[in-house]
């Protein structure tokens, strides 16, 4: 099992070499997969473009602190950059869902991590809640938004189109976006991401 040392060293073992490198692809493939350039992520983690193109080559390590980064910045936890492929065909529970909440919005994860081809999660927002505004992008990817219930405003590139159940529109994550829930009820919204950029 590959180690990692807690203070500013970083991966050892006997194949120190071997292992650097498949560090570095699995931290290119999934900036690659999400059509992230180097220094995106590279400030995102606070480091410079040179060094982390140096560890995706295996030429440099890391500390614990500066892969956390990385793996934070690519929607990912450490140990996904050291686990091998997640298990196939199983089922994730609805308790199991991954979660991420903000003002109002509940995301829950269909998807597992780490990702690789496909983001699918449904948001839950309260009356009155948005997800992004009039500056709001991520990634390049083709993004899905189907209305499950309630009814929502989906504005994109400044233009407004309301969405209800049942409804849905498409759009390029790079195109300034955002979901508004104007009423007082409840709405409910799936998301189909691809590649994952979220």
């Amino acid at each position: 099992m590959t180690k990692v040392e807690s203070g500013g060293g970083g991966v050892r073992g006997d194949s120190n070499r071997e292992r650097l490198a498949d560090l570095g692809a699995r931290i290119r493939d999934y900036r690659r997969m999400r059509q992230l350039t180097l220094r995106r992520i590279a400030d995102a983690a606070g480091i410079t473009e040179s060094y982390l193109s140096q560890i995706e080559r295996g030429t440099a390590t890391g500390s614990v602190d500066v892969l956390s980064r990385v793996a934070t910045a690519l929607g990912l936890s450490l140990s996904d950059l050291f686990g091998g492929e997640p298990p196939q065909h199983t089922a994730l529970r609805r308790a199991d869902r991954p979660q991420i909440t903000s003002e109002g919005v509940r995301k829950y994860l269909f998807t597992r991590r780490p990702l690789r081809h496909l983001e699918v999660m449904e948001a839950v927002l309260d009356g009155g809640a948005s997800i992004g505004d009039a500056q709001h992008v991520h990634g390049s990817s083709q993004e899905l938004v189907i209305v499950l219930e309630g009814s929502v405003v989906c504005t994109v590139e400044g233009r407004r189109c309301e969405l209800d159940e049942g409804d849905s529109i498409e759009y390029t994550s790079s195109q300034p976006h955002s979901i508004e829930n104007p009423g007082t009820e409840q709405a409910r919204i799936l998301y189909v991401i691809s590649p994952p950029s979220i």
